[in-house]
């Protein structure tokens, strides 16, 4: 599994908004020069962002692009989902795909437990403990 090039700049793209003050707008130019991100490959993320309610954007000269919500309240989690839609590390997690193994297919259950783990990592830090370093660190065995 491996995060596309659009979730990494959404990603970049909320960091860099949960870093100024709270309700305050910056424009996607501002954005694209800061974070290094072509800026009609941010627009279009940003559009993705927004249907996810994870940003709010507005016309004008006074507009731009804020949070929906606040940084503490935001995970990577959020974002992946977002952009990429729900985690599926193989089509069997799906909800929707049927699979008439699955009650008693012993990979399809390693691969939902690994699933449940990677999906409990990408939620367990917001943005706001990105920002601050309080990520929580375990030892690899």
């Amino acid at each position: 599994m491996q995060i596309n090039r659009q979730t990494e700049y959404a990603i970049r793209t909320i960091l860099e908004l949960a870093k100024q003050p709270w309700g305050s707008m910056m424009n996607a130019r501002t954005i694209s020069e800061k974070q290094k991100i072509p800026e009609v490959f941010l627009k279009k993320t940003i559009q993705l962002l927004s249907r996810g309610g994870l940003v709010i954007t507005q016309r004008g000269t006074q507009g731009g692009v804020k949070l929906a919500r606040l940084p503490q309240e935001i995970t990577l989690g959020d974002v992946v989902l977002a952009i990429e839609g729900p985690l599926a590390l193989n089509p069997c997690l799906n909800d929707q795909y049927h699979c008439e193994n699955k009650p008693e297919c012993q990979v399809h259950r390693i691969l939902r437990r690994t699933q449940n783990a990677v999906a409990r990592e990408l939620t367990r830090e917001t943005f706001a403990d990105i920002l601050a370093g309080r990520i929580f660190y375990e030892i690899d065995s």
